[in-house]
């Protein structure tokens, strides 16, 4: 019994076939928040707002990670 519990995990893998290939779901993710991020900084640029992020080492990395993690809630949340 415990070592059904233990593999009840494993039922399936989150990830998407695309042309013939399996991507993982955490991968879109990624690519999405990269994406949108790029866009926030051209957006802030433009406006001239880029000093409300600095350090930017930090706040990019750190929007992307949290742009990731609201697109994997929103999209693949089971």
């Amino acid at each position: 019994p415990v070592a059904g519990l233990l593999l009840s995990g494993c039922a399936f893998a989150p990830s998407i076939n695309l042309f013939g290939a399996s991507f993982p779901d955490w991968l879109f993710c990624l690519v999405g928040a990269i994406l949108a991020t790029v866009i926030i900084h051209v957006v802030l640029s433009k406006r001239g707002s880029v000093a409300l992020l600095h350090p930017l080492s930090l706040s990019y990395p750190s929007l992307t990670t949290l742009l990731a993690l609201l697109f994997w809630l929103v999209f693949f949340s089971h």
